[in-house]
């Protein structure tokens, strides 16, 4: 009966820890890191960049997200073609995350596209995003609002 209420509360601990969110959070062995949202500008869209690392030995994938403020999220790309920069959404919906490597979202790549953002942010101001993984399930983070980057080429 012992072991059976120290692996109760073991279970308990690792799923409360599981459920905590910040700026870096880890589920599932998903790792979600410098979360920023692109939402100062005057306009009814914005994006969030991150870089999320698969721990697993299980390939998994962003299949979307959650942000109050934002009407519709996309997954979305920008590459370059015929010499002009294009951005859509990924294709088939969601971004890979391979097991054992990171992706990047960034200014000028992949990223989360705010639709139908409701207002503008002041630099600084902390944004919950509910991320949702293919195996790792919904992961809650939380990013700042940071200088817009013009003509998402820049790295930053």
């Amino acid at each position: 009966m012992k072991r059976f209420l120290l692996f109760v509360m073991v279970l308990v601990g690792l799923l409360t820890l599981a459920a905590c969110g910040g700026s870096e959070s880890t589920a599932a062995l998903i790792t979600v890191e410098n979360v920023r949202a692109n939402l100062t500008l005057p306009t009814d869209t914005g994006s969030f960049w991150m870089v999320i690392t698969n721990n697993s030995d299980t390939d998994d994938a962003l299949l979307g997200a959650t942000v109050d403020g934002c009407g519709v999220i996309e997954l979305h790309d920008m590459m370059m073609e015929n010499d002009v920069m294009v951005m859509r959404p990924v294709a088939g919906g969601q971004i890979p995350i391979p097991a054992g490597q990171t992706v990047e979202l960034k200014p000028g790549g992949l990223h989360v596209m705010c639709l139908q953002k409701a207002a503008p942010l002041e630099l600084g101001t902390k944004v919950t995003i509910e991320l949702e993984f293919a195996n790792a399930g919904t992961i809650t983070v939380e990013g700042e609002v940071v200088e817009p980057v013009m003509g998402g080429m820049n790295n930053d």
